[in-house]
């Protein structure tokens, strides 16, 4: 019967294995973050783009619009309806 090595786990192997999940861990949650930083302003915009599209949409029939385009469209879905508000009264003041 041939002799099989015996494995004994060290203390420092256990250790640099726990080191290295954890170092694992923390790269992915680094990487993950922009991606849903990213997803979280397109939701946004498209929500805002809905919204202007709704003010757009009872806006004319008293001749009033508001341009849809990112910026306005990220304003409006990042501030929501304060947001609207604020374009609406930019455009009515400013514009």
């Amino acid at each position: 019967m041939p002799n099989l090595p015996v494995l004994s786990w060290d203390f420092n192997v256990i250790l640099a294995y726990l080191f290295g999940i954890v170092l694992l861990y923390l790269v992915g949650r680094v990487f993950l973050m922009p991606i849903k930083f990213v997803f979280r302003l397109i939701y946004n915009a498209i929500i805002g783009g809905i919204m202007l599209w709704g003010v757009n949409f009872l806006g004319g029939y008293f001749d009033f619009t508001i341009a849809i385009n990112p910026i306005t469209a990220l304003v409006a879905g990042i501030l929501g309806i304060p947001g609207v508000v604020l374009l609406i009264l930019f455009k009515v003041f400013i514009a």
